[in-house]
């Protein structure tokens, strides 16, 4: 993938259809490194999928016989000469604490170093194709909170409007261009 972001989004649309309350997406960056970590509380996964997901010719899907998401974003975190977990607790072996942490750990200054890219628009499409699904996201740039956004905050403040509306879209998106435009 071209940008980092649409890693992000294909990791966090598998914590949806996983049945996902929340899915937390960090990115913790320095001058050296970006981390990223997707941490959901869906219904998690055995250790042998745990396994098998890492393979591209692997997938839960039935519209193609590969899934890519999981391996494209290793192969780009080892790549850099960074690193890739994920790890898992699956509801019918832990009913109450299940879920998936997947991370990801980057060298910035590496030449394959995949770029960023536009984080915003994907957070912006996930809240709207998962208007029920929580998201925590938080991207910390040496320590300094650059932008962060939780969906079941402005989910209170809206009592009862879906997070969908075109309105509430747009302005989850001008809050997270505002909070990178001043931190950043």
């Amino acid at each position: 993938m071209k940008e980092l972001s649409l890693n992000i989004l294909d990791v966090a649309e598998n914590s949806v259809k996983a049945g996902a309350e929340l899915t937390q997406i960090i990115i913790d960056e320095t001058d050296e490194a970006l981390v990223l970590k997707i941490i959901d509380n869906g219904c998690g996964m055995s250790e042998d999928v745990v396994r098998s997901v890492i393979d591209p010719f692997y997938t839960t899907r039935t519209t193609r016989k590969v899934g890519l998401g999981v391996p494209l974003l290793k192969l780009a975190a080892e790549q850099t000469g960074g690193s890739f977990s994920i790890n898992s607790k699956s509801s019918a072996e832990y009913p109450i604490e299940h879920g998936t942490k997947v991370e990801a750990r980057f060298c910035k200054n590496h030449i394959d170093f995949t770029p960023l890219g536009d984080v915003i628009s994907s957070i912006t499409t996930l809240i709207q194709g998962h208007p029920d699904t929580d998201f925590l996201f938080s991207h910390t740039l040496s320590g300094k909170v650059c932008a962060e956004l939780d969906t079941r905050e402005i989910r209170k403040a809206l009592d009862g409007v879906p997070l969908c509306e075109y309105e509430v879209i747009k302005w989850i998106e001008e809050y997270l261009k505002e909070q990178y435009a001043e931190n950043k």
